[in-house]
C-alpha cells in the first residue's frame, strides 16, 4: 500500500539484464542497512534503504504480493499478517529463486549514466549505459534498444524549508536515516510531519525520550488523522501536539507558529522524498518539477521518448506489488510489439488533461503521482493498459478495513483486527485459514 517493493532496479530490454544500486543482494529499499548515511544525518547522500529496525508492513500479506507467487509465510520466520520488514526481504528473494530471475541480476553494480546514443537508420532511439562495479576502476559503457528505470522513490529525503536549519546546531536528521531509537534517550524531540512515518516514530521514540512534540501544518490536520487517538492517550504523558514550525534558534529553542516554543536535543522530518534519477540524461525530455516527474503518458511512458525509456513505480500510495507488477506489464507488451502506444502527441495532450484535472481537483504540483489507495482507478489503470484483472473483492474489503483500522488506531491496528465474512470466505478459499469444520450430522434412526 504505502511500501515500496523490488526497488532500485535498472532494467534493459535488448540483454535482459538488472543493475543493483551498490547492493550485494536483491531486495531494494527492503535490503535493511544499519548505516545511517555515514556523516550526513538528512540523508542527502549515502544509502539507499530508508527502512529502520521494527518496521512492520502496513499491508497485510494476504493482499500483496504478486499475481503468481502468494506472499505467504516463511518457514520459522514471521507468519503475522503484517510481518516485520525482513519476511518481505525474504519473499523477495525467493521469488527471484523460483522464476530464475538471479541470472539477469549484476549486482553490486551502479549505473552512473544512462543517455541517448546516435539514433539508428530507422530513426529508432537507442540509449548508452555507462555502468561500474564495486572494487572496480573501470567503467563498462554498453549499448541497448530500451531502458526500463526502476529505481523507486524513498532514497531521495525531501527537506522543508524552515528559517534557521542551517543555523541550528543540534542534532537534525530526516526519518529516511533513522534506525533504532536507543540514542534519543532521554531526549526532547520534535517531529515534523504527521505522515505514517512521523506518526510510527513519534510512538516508537515517546518510549525513552523525556518528551516527543509532533508538529503538522494544524491541529485539524493531526486530529482528522490516525494520531488522534494515540495523542488522547499519551498527551498528558511525553507526546504532545503542536503547529507548524516557524523558526529555529541557535540556543536550541524550536518556535511554532503560535509563538510557543521548546528547546529541543533532536529534530526529525518526516516530508517524504524527492524524485531523483541522477544518472538519466534526456536532453530536458523528462524533467522534475515541484516533485511532479514527466511528462509521462499512464506515468510511465515519456510521450518524446516512448517506448525505449519507461518508468515502472513512480506513483505512490498504490497497492504493491500489483500495481507496479501491471505497469511491468504494460512496458513488456509494448516492447515486445504485443501492444501499441498512442501518437505522441495524443499521449502528451493525455498528460495535459491529466494534470490539468488535478490541478482543478485542489491537488497541489508534488502530488501529481499520489494515486490515493484509489483501488477502483488501480482496477482500471491495469484493465486499460495492459488487460491486467481486477483485484478480487474480498482483497479489497480487507484492504479498505485495513486503511479505517489504522486511520482509526495507528498504534493497534496491525495486531487488532475483525476480518468481515466476505473476507473470511476469500481467505478460506485461498489457504490462508483452515477450512470450516462442519458440525457432526445426527444419525438416522
Amino acid at each position: 500500500m504505502l511500501d515500496p517493493i523490488m526497488e532500485d532496479k535498472m532494467s534493459s530490454s535488448s540483454s535482459g539484464w538488472s543493475s543493483g544500486k551498490k547492493s550485494g543482494g536483491v531486495g531494494g529499499q527492503w535490503l535493511y542497512d544499519e548505516a545511517t548515511d555515514g556523516g550526513d544525518p538528512l540523508g542527502l547522500a549515502g544509502v539507499h534503504s530508508s527502512i529502520y529496525a521494527s518496521l512492520r508492513l502496513n499491508t497485510p500479506r494476504e493482499a500483496g504480493g504478486f499475481s503468481d507467487f502468494p506472499f505467504r509465510p516463511s518457514a520459522g520466520g514471521d507468519a503475522r499478517r503484517y510481518p516485520v520488514h525482513g519476511e518481505l526481504l525474504r519473499y523477495v528473494r525467493d521469488f527471484c529463486d523460483v522464476f530464475g530471475l538471479m541470472d539477469t541480476v549484476r549486482l553490486n553494480t551502479m549505473a552512473m549514466r544512462v543517455a541517448m546514443g546516435p539514433p539508428r537508420r530507422d530513426g529508432s532511439l537507442q540509449w548508452t549505459v555507462r555502468s561500474k562495479r564495486d572494487g572496480e576502476e573501470v567503467e563498462t559503457e554498453e549499448v541497448f534498444d530500451a531502458v526500463v528505470v526502476a529505481t523507486g522513490h524513498y532514497s531521495q529525503p525531501r527537506l522543508p524549508r524552515i528559517d534557521g536549519m542551517d543555523r541550528w546546531r543540534r542534532r537534525q536528521l530526516h526519518s529516511h536515516s533513522y534506525r533504532v531509537p536507543n540514542s534519543f534517550h532521554g531526549e526532547v524531540v520534535v517531529i515534523v510531519g504527521c505522515s505514517a512515518s512521523g506518526a510510527e516514530l513519534a510512538l516508537e521514540l515517546r518510549r525513552l525520550a523525556k518528551e516527543v512534540h509532533l508538529s503538522a501544518k494544524s491541529t485539524g490536520e493531526i486530529m482528522a488523522s490516525a494520531m488522534s487517538r494515540i495523542l488522547s492517550r499519551y498527551e498528558d504523558d511525553n507526546l504532545h501536539l503542536r503547529l507548524q514550525v516557524e523558526h529555529l534558534c541557535e540556543d536550541g529553542r524550536v518556535v511554532f507558529d503560535d509563538g510557543s516554543c521548546v528547546v529541543a536535543d533532536t529534530i526529525v522530518y518526516c516530508p517524504g522524498y524527492n524524485y531523483s534519477f541522477p544518472f538519466l540524461e534526456t536532453d530536458g525530455k523528462v524533467t522534475v518539477d515541484d516533485n511532479r516527474f514527466g511528462p509521462l503518458c499512464e506515468h510511465v511512458f515519456p510521450p518524446a521518448l516512448a517506448p525505449s525509456l519507461s518508468f515502472v513505480g513512480i506513483p505512490a500510495k498504490v497497492v504493491l506489488p500489483r500495481f507496479v507488477e501491471a505497469q511491468a506489464r504494460w512496458v513488456a507488451q509494448v516492447l515486445s510489439g504485443r501492444r501499441t502506444l498512442p501518437a505522441p502527441e495524443e499521449m502528451l495532450r493525455a498528460v495535459e488533461e491529466y494534470n490539468g484535472g488535478r490541478e482543478a481537483a485542489g491537488l497541489p504540483k508534488w502530488r501529481t503521482h499520489d494515486l490515493l489507495l484509489d483501488l477502483e482507478l488501480c482496477d482500471e489503470y491495469g484493465e486499460r493498459t495492459c488487460g491486467f484483472p481486477r483485484m478480487e473483492q474480498w482483497k479489497k474489503e480487507l484492504l479498505w478495513s485495513s486503511v479505517s483500522n489504522m486511520r482509526d488506531d495507528i498504534e493497534s491496528f496491525r495486531d487488532g483486527y475483525h476480518d468481515s465474512d466476505l473476507v473470511t470466505d476469500g481467505l478460506r478459499l485461498h489457504g490462508w485459514i483452515p477450512p470450516a469444520t462442519q458440525p457432526p450430522q445426527e444419525e438416522a434412526d
